[in-house]
């Protein structure tokens, strides 16, 4: 006598095949889908914005070209800060970071070593700088607001040292020609070229190696990642150290940019990070974290930036614009985990 089974209340069948049963990957999928669709729909209602305000100027190739170039310093950060925030940590001192590294490449003793030393002195400057924050975080036992905090204070104090207050020019041609139209690789600047590089290794590394795992897992809890066997002081000094080596190669972009290194370089560049993973859907509590989200962030803020100074909007307006995105695009994360 073969015994009836009734289907679940919840209205799925539980002896159909896996594969024919929504899995929770396939939810996942979906609502990444939808934000990235959301945050792409509000890159174009900008772009139409600033198309039907300012048609000659905003749609002029050129402008385009300055709105990516200028995306490509603070994304090469908030790459670095995407990863950082996922781990359930955060990095106050990028923008300063940038800004030592900046004035040590650009001193005279080191321009005399050419392009190279510039390149190698910004990067060490920035990994040096991660290496500290990473050493009081992970091993010192110090919370990660206040370390970086020490260090934003610190690394700021030693560029005003560094440059006494005085803006240091490069005089190095092969760094500055790389922000001439010359340099151009088929109307794409090389700094954007930089940026697209560093964008696609970082989502390699976060969505496609164990590195990216763990750091996923330390962000959604630390004391069970440490229980799985993952050295959970260890992966959050690689982090820093990924945040360092980022602000690194920011400060280099930043340098051809301007053709200068100054102090005050990097101003608020720890906030813009910050805002634009949040935008893109980084968690700020940690466990999520999102590399296109965040590239997409970085270009909304640009564009709102672009826009403003096109219409000849005071600033004050457009910082309270960012302001009020970050405090939806928090009430937004806050209203979707709590249904979730």
């Amino acid at each position: 006598m073969t015994q009836h089974v009734s289907p679940p209340r919840d209205g799925t069948d539980k002896t159909a095949p896996a594969a024919r049963r929504p899995s929770v990957w396939h939810g996942l999928t979906a609502r990444v889908d939808v934000r990235t669709l959301s945050l792409l729909g509000v890159l174009a209602a900008l772009i139409l914005i600033g198309g039907i305000t300012k048609p000659d100027e905003f749609l002029d190739g050129r402008n385009l070209q300055l709105v990516l170039t200028q995306a490509s310093v603070i994304g090469v950060v908030t790459v670095g800060m995407t990863f950082v925030i996922t781990s359930g940590g955060i990095d106050l001192s990028v923008g300063a970071i940038v800004a030592l590294a900046s004035v040590w490449a650009t001193t005279v003793a080191t321009q005399e070593y050419g392009f190279g030393g510039i390149l190698f002195t910004a990067v060490a400057v920035g990994v040096g700088c991660g290496l500290v924050n990473g050493l009081l975080i992970a091993y010192g036992g110090m919370v990660p607001f206040i370390a970086t905090l020490a260090m934003l204070a610190s690394a700021r104090g030693l560029a005003l040292q560094i440059t006494e207050g005085r803006t240091q020019i490069v005089t190095v041609d092969s760094v500055l020609s790389l922000g001439e139209r010359d340099s151009y690789v088929l109307g794409i600047p090389p700094l954007v070229l930089v940026f697209a590089a560093v964008t696609i290794v970082g989502w390699l590394v976060l969505n496609r190696t164990t590195f990216g795992r763990r750091t996923v897992a330390v962000g959604g809890n630390a004391e069970a990642a440490r229980l799985a066997g993952i050295d959970v002081r260890r992966q959050r000094l690689y982090l820093y150290l990924l945040s360092g080596l980022c602000c690194g190669i920011a400060a280099f972009l930043l340098i051809v940019l301007s053709g200068s290194g100054q102090n005050t370089n990097g101003n608020l560049y720890e906030l813009d990070a910050i805002a634009a993973a949040i935008i893109g859907g980084t968690l700020l509590s940690g466990g999520r974290g999102t590399i296109t989200g965040s590239v997409l962030g970085v270009l909304i803020f640009t564009t709102i930036t672009n826009i403003f100074a096109l219409n000849n909007l005071q600033s004050d307006v457009q910082q309270i614009a960012k302001g009020a995105i970050i405090v939806a695009a928090v009430l937004v994360q806050r209203r979707t985990a709590s249904t979730t």
